[in-house]
């Protein structure tokens, strides 16, 4: 018998996850306009975010549906600490500041796992399925447009314990279509996915202030700098 979860997900979470790709700093991302300071901020709330999900995965790691998904393959905690330790240097742990819809999302991890921990499936689908989808090109995007040296900064978008990320999403579609749920439980999830993308898009929507500015600030030094070498260029002709 399947629930057919992976399909429900994957229809009823089609609007909220293009109003997610729509957010201006996702869609400046997407055509290679990274500011370093504002991704920074992303890494380190994204790093408070997957530790809280990851930890409270591994407190039901005996639940019969949440024990299904908790691919430890997929964990991220790891690889953010890796990155936060290439942006901050090594004390970003005293650096680091979760946002206030970072803090809104995590506070929802914790609740669902005390109350009813069925919905982390939710949030891993929402996070970890996205990472494998899209990885590898916002690497190339973040690595381009942060002028980043190879391996240095991205470990947050590489699995090194999955060989065939096509065949493991395969694999984890799967299990989702055999989890033991009814289709009330299935709505649920749906309904907490949506909630997942939202969450989401919140902590993009709080970085948008810096990218402006930090794309304002860009525009002006290089409108100086032609300005400059206008002058220049008029005072050796003079």
């Amino acid at each position: 018998m399947s629930s057919n979860l992976a399909t429900k997900l994957r229809v009823g979470t089609k609007k909220a996850h293009t109003m997610a790709e729509n957010v201006g700093f996702v869609k400046c991302f997407l055509k290679g306009v990274v500011e370093k300071n504002s991704y920074r901020k992303l890494v380190a709330n994204l790093y408070f975010v997957y530790s809280a999900m990851e930890e409270e995965m591994q407190k039901h790691k005996d639940h019969p549906i949440v024990s299904k998904i908790n691919f430890q393959q997929l964990y991220r905690q790891r690889s953010l600490e890796k990155d936060l330790s290439y942006y901050y240097g090594g004390n970003w742990r005293e650096q680091i500041q979760l946002s206030p819809a970072g803090e809104a999302y995590l506070q929802r991890i914790r609740e669902v796992s005390q109350n009813q921990p069925e919905l982390l499936v939710a949030h891993s689908y929402t996070r970890y399925l996205g990472d494998l989808s899209g990885g590898q090109i916002l690497k190339n995007i973040a690595v381009t447009a942060m002028n980043l040296n190879e391996g240095e900064g991205t470990a947050f978008y590489e699995f090194a314990d999955i060989s065939d990320e096509k065949a493991f999403k395969t694999k984890y579609r799967q299990t989702l279509d055999e989890l033991p749920l009814d289709d009330a439980a299935g709505d649920r999830i749906v309904e907490e996915a949506n909630d997942a993308f939202g969450m989401n898009m919140k902590m993009f929507q709080e970085l948008e202030g810096n990218l402006i500015k930090a794309i304002g600030q860009m525009l002006f030094n290089s409108l100086t700098r032609r300005r400059t070498k206008g002058s220049t260029e008029l005072a050796t002709a003079e």
